[in-house]
């Protein structure tokens, strides 16, 4: 156990390994996410920090976002392509005292920070772990806002992914009442206890099913090489430039949205049975071929899972979807909450 960890086991969390599985109580958690105020822990998330005067230049010809403009005072989501265009992975990149910091599934940071380091060559660039240098949390729900500026001691940009920064803490906002929020180690416990006083303490699950139903999807290990950024609707996410030039990966997204060719999407959607990444889907209008694969699935209140599901179009709009297998539980589909 780390400190941060012998911590949260302190205040109640149960943990596997280092994530916050729950603080006792998962069912009412998951309410609490979906009704009110939750603060979590997301050391299930890894932080890649990329140093030097070449870092912003470095980053930018890897990725399928534009950072030749990106400063202190907004973060941006991005993803990284194999040849063939597919995500690798996706993330946040945000700058903080001249450090490029990625912010991503944990279970991708080792992979990534090796593969995205292959690139360096003569760059005057280096790559390191910086996830014992920031203490990750997330907090959601009413008033988190102000929740958020007084451990800030400012008030935080209105703008989807404007940052905002103090001393030994960032934060940005992801949507109009949840943010990330990174702290210095040593400031992070006091953090918690401002934060706890109005924010119920959650596990990783509650956090997983906002970001799912936010339609916020992350490249897992099963999944990783799956799918076109627009597949996972990075575009609509503001994800994608496509005016910043080559990067990995390009001309297939390019070919993608210019000739009007992905035929499968992100869709939100609830099943009555356990979901993992990874598993296919199938319908009966793809009698040969899987329809899609499960990208991100969480816990739902009330039972179930919530499921961001990747699928050909033509099944979802034919509204019969079933998981695992052609027999298999039955999706039912809701509407994301930001236009495709």
């Amino acid at each position: 156990m780390t400190v941060w960890t012998e911590f949260l086991a302190a205040q109640g969390a149960t943990l596997e390994g280092d994530v916050v599985a729950s603080f006792g109580a998962a069912a009412e958690e998951l309410l609490a996410a979906r009704d009110g105020a939750v603060l979590a822990d997301l050391s299930h998330y890894g932080l890649i920090a990329f140093s030097g005067e070449d870092a912003q230049t470095f980053l930018h010809a890897l990725i399928t976002n534009d950072l030749r403009n990106l400063g202190e005072n907004a973060a941006v989501f991005a993803a990284h392509l194999s040849p063939k265009g597919r995500m690798l992975a996706n993330f946040l990149v945000m700058k903080r005292d001249g450090d490029l910091l990625v912010l991503l599934p944990a279970s991708l940071r080792e992979a990534m920070q090796k593969r995205l380091s292959m690139y360096i060559l003569r760059s005057k660039v280096k790559a390191r772990d910086a996830g014992g240098e920031w203490v990750r949390l997330g907090v959601s729900g009413p008033d988190s806002d102000a929740a958020v500026a007084a451990v800030l001691g400012q008030p935080v940009p209105a703008g989807i992914m404007s940052m905002a920064r103090a001393d030994g803490a960032f934060a940005v906002r992801l949507g109009d009442q949840r943010f990330d929020l990174l702290v210095t180690p040593d400031a992070a416990a006091a953090t918690w206890a401002a934060l706890a006083a109005t924010h119920r303490p959650v596990g990783a699950p509650a956090w997983d099913w906002l970001l799912v139903n936010g339609g916020i999807p992350a490249v897992l290990p099963a999944t990783q090489d799956h799918f076109v950024p627009q597949m996972a609707n990075m575009e609509a996410l503001g994800g994608l430039s496509f005016t910043k030039g080559c990067y990995p990966g390009q001309e297939i997204v390019a070919r993608s949205q210019y000739l009007g060719k992905v035929k499968r999407r992100l869709y939100l959607a609830h099943v009555d049975a356990e979901a993992t990444a990874g598993v296919e889907l199938f319908s009966p209008d793809l009698p040969d071929q899987a329809a899609g694969h499960i990208a991100n699935a969480a816990p739902a209140p009330g039972g179930g899972f919530d499921v961001l599901a990747v699928c050909h179009s033509s099944s979802e709009e034919a509204g019969e979807v079933h998981l695992g297998g052609r027999d298999g539980p039955r999706l039912t589909f809701r509407p994301l909450p930001y236009p495709v």
